[in-house]
């Protein structure tokens, strides 16, 4: 029972070093939440910058600051969650998605006649 492993500590050292590595261009965006917490986040320059984020302090949403003044939201659009629904709309018109549905639907009717319930 007195033996033990040698070697490096397993998961807590990574054998990769950022030698060689090039990082992208960044840039520091300012956030305000209601609750007045400022913060800043780190974006790279090319990255599409969001008009909120979350607040590190109180959770609230805060908005971005342009020159210490926070961006209009009703500028920008605000963007809505799409469901898996409207994203399966865009793939297909609700004729597809009928077909679809009734190719399914004889397939299931189909085995469970024949007593499988499963494919």
């Amino acid at each position: 029972m007195a033996e033990s492993m040698r070697g490096m500590r397993l998961g807590s050292q990574s054998l990769e070093s950022d030698r060689g590595v090039e990082l992208s261009e960044r840039q520091t965006i300012d956030f305000r939440c209601s609750a007045g917490h400022e913060f800043s986040m780190v974006f790279s320059l090319t990255a599409e910058l969001p008009d909120t984020w979350e607040c590190k302090k109180c959770d609230e949403i805060a908005t971005r600051l342009e020159a210490g003044k926070e961006v209009d939201l009703a500028v920008g659009e605000l963007s809505t969650q799409r469901s898996h629904y409207d994203m399966v709309l865009e793939r297909r018109s609700k004729k597809e998605l009928e077909a679809l549905l009734q190719e399914v639907l004889v397939d299931m009717r189909k085995r469970r006649s024949e007593g499988r319930l499963t494919a």
